[in-house]
């Protein structure tokens, strides 16, 4: 009876081997990915809603995308980091970001027509795991280590997230969003202002003053547009002080004209040329017809520069959701270039260079 009990131990191993076999026949293969994104960036848009869901649908568990906000200068510090450990220059790196095996793929055009390919091909080769990089492996806690649909989409690193909420909650951002508000009501009245001015051919208020003050806020405005191109170009913490959060503005994608001029830049181009302006026209020998419509390409800087303002504060209230003070500051300096230039201007329209109409 023992003896026949003992001969019966190795079929019932092989038959309990037997059983789980199939059990790890159905495991399918997983593709594992990371993707860093950000907020208000239409490229991200596009992948998230109209390229991931139809490849969800298609794998289902079988592709997991693990996706990273970048929210702060930090962030973007360290996006810049991993992207030079995979060789890319910072003019090549942009969101979305996705790491998948050992490939990289950038912008949205990439992601929209690999993806899919790479996906099949690691599902053949029995699944691909996170990548191993320890810059990236760094930001995937195991806590989160799920789908999107299933698991919150932290920011990036977990420690910057901390601050950022603790920001959130004692930074005065409606205050911030009120100030930018009155100043695009304002800029918008300005704007009116000078075309009524322009015309009607005379000006409702003006003063002698007017003329001299162009440069000083012009220096002033270059300063701003300075400190913005250093922010920006650099990669470092803006101050902010009280009001609002400049870090979230200039992280944005959309403190970049077609993700390649900074904003910074172009004002500082900008207030160079209306100081540039102003001087040819005091200049002791006069230049021609440069002299003459000297005043005249200052307004329209001016009128230009104002227009595209009211355009960026508009992204700050509506689309980026968030207040940088030095671009505020930027914007009204802006505006009082127009108003201060419109005494010039309509004196270079007419023939006669006697006083304004009152």
């Amino acid at each position: 009876m023992k003896n026949t009990s003992l001969k019966q131990i190795p079929l019932l191993i092989l038959l309990l081997a037997l059983c789980a076999s199939p059990v790890r026949a159905q495991t399918q293969p997983v593709v594992h990915a990371v993707m860093f994104w950000m907020d208000g960036c239409p490229h991200c848009e596009d992948v998230i809603q109209n390229v991931l869901p139809p490849l969800h649908e298609k794998y289902g568990e079988q592709f997991d995308l693990f996706m990273i906000e970048v929210k702060s200068v930090e962030d973007v510090d360290v996006l810049y980091r991993i992207a030079t450990s995979y060789n890319f220059s910072k003019k090549q790196t942009g969101v979305p970001f996705l790491i998948i095996g050992d490939q990289v793929l950038v912008g949205s055009d990439q992601v929209r027509e690999q993806l899919s390919a790479l996906i099949d091909d690691y599902l053949t080769r029995g699944g691909v795991d996170f990548p191993t990089n320890p810059l990236v492996a760094d930001l995937l806690p195991t806590a989160f280590l799920a789908s999107p649909a299933s698991s919150p989409t932290p920011s990036l690193p977990a420690a910057t997230q901390a601050v950022d909420l603790a920001q959130a909650e004692s930074a005065p951002h409606s205050n911030g969003f009120t100030l930018a508000a009155i100043v695009m009501v304002g800029m918008i009245s300005v704007i009116l202002y000078a075309l009524v001015s322009l015309l009607a051919g005379k000006l409702f208020f003006h003063a002698a003053w007017m003329d001299n003050a162009i440069p000083v806020a012009a220096f002033v405005g270059l300063g701003v547009a300075a400190y913005l191109t250093y922010v920006e170009t650099q990669s470092v913490q803006a101050i902010c002080g009280p009001v609002g959060d400049c870090n979230a503005v200039q992280s944005s994608s959309y403190a970049r004209i077609w993700g390649i001029l900074p904003v910074g830049v172009l004002g500082a181009f900008g207030y160079i040329a209306i100081l540039a302006a102003w001087y040819s026209r005091h200049l002791p020998q006069k230049l021609g017809w440069i002299t003459t419509y000297a005043p005249i390409a200052l307004f329209g800087m001016a009128l230009f520069g104002t227009i595209f303002s009211v355009y960026l504060t508009y992204l700050e209230l509506y689309v980026i959701k968030a207040v940088c003070i030095w671009c505020i500051s930027s914007a009204v300096i802006i505006t009082l270039l127009l108003l201060l230039s419109l005494q010039s201007t309509l004196r270079a329209f007419t023939s006669d260079e006697g006083d304004l109409e009152e």
